[in-house]
């Protein structure tokens, strides 16, 4: 009778379950599941955190000053420090990091502004009390050939500009009535501008008209050559000249 009751009652806990039919193992126990699902194996618990993705907005210590931007903007140009510096697959340049998480860089920060807005929008605007030899000099640095190209055509331009010297002008005097004024004035051409008109009252009589007299001041630029040939005047030009010369 022991037997039969200890049949009946079925295999003691914790051991495992007869073969089924077959030879088959039968199904584990649900305490046996959680059992192996907790003990570390491969199989993760439905819910579970995963690893943060990478920030899309990079924190930058320039000299002592932050700056923050995205790395769309950092990676503009491939080859570039920072592009190196900040690429989402993994840093190829090993750099220290400050205790808030923001990447080192020993620069000037006053000269990284210009840098990171062309970056941002592609157009070079360097402020008046900054030099643009020290925004070339930092454009070298982080690698940004097109910026490299951008800034040594400005300062190109501005050292041409600088050697042509101060634009000097020459002045005349015409003398002309006031019904000679209207037509003198909108025929001036090859340079020539109004600059002037001063009343000299009237100076002749003509039957019982008079007529009203003004001085007429105009000037044009002094260098009127390009690529050393000299421009004849105009026709206008010599009228004008004439009637300066009579006075």
């Amino acid at each position: 009778m022991a037997e039969l009751a200890a049949a009946a009652e079925g295999p003691p806990r914790g051991r495992t379950p007869s073969p089924g039919p077959g030879g088959a193992p039968g199904p584990p126990s649900p305490r046996a599941a959680g059992a192996a699902a907790g003990s570390g194996g491969p199989l993760s618990p439905p819910g579970a955190a995963r690893p943060p993705a990478a920030s899309k907005w990079v924190r930058l210590n320039v000299g002592g000053t932050y700056f923050v931007s995205t790395r769309q903007t950092l990676c503009r140009e491939p080859k570039s420090f920072l592009c190196r510096l900040c690429c989402q697959d993994g840093p190829e340049l090993g750099s220290d990091k400050d205790e808030t998480g923001a990447y080192l860089i020993d620069r000037d920060p006053t000269y990284f502004g210009p840098i990171l807005n062309y970056l941002r929008h592609g157009k070079l605007i360097i402020n008046k009390e900054l030099a643009e030899e020290g925004v070339l000099e930092e454009a070298e640095f982080y690698n940004i050939a097109s910026l490299v190209r951008l800034v040594k055509e400005r300062i190109r331009d501005n050292e041409n500009r600088t050697s042509q010297g101060p634009v000097k002008h020459v002045y005349r005097v015409l003398q002309c009535q006031e019904e000679e004024l209207t037509q003198m004035v909108s025929t001036m051409s090859d340079g020539w501008k109004f600059e002037q008109l001063i009343s000299i009252g009237s100076s002749y009589n003509y039957g019982n008209e008079d007529q009203a007299e003004f001085l007429c001041v105009v000037s044009r630029e002094l260098n009127n050559s390009t690529n050393g040939i000299v421009k004849e005047p105009s026709e206008k030009a010599k009228i004008l000249q004439e009637r300066g010369s009579r006075m």
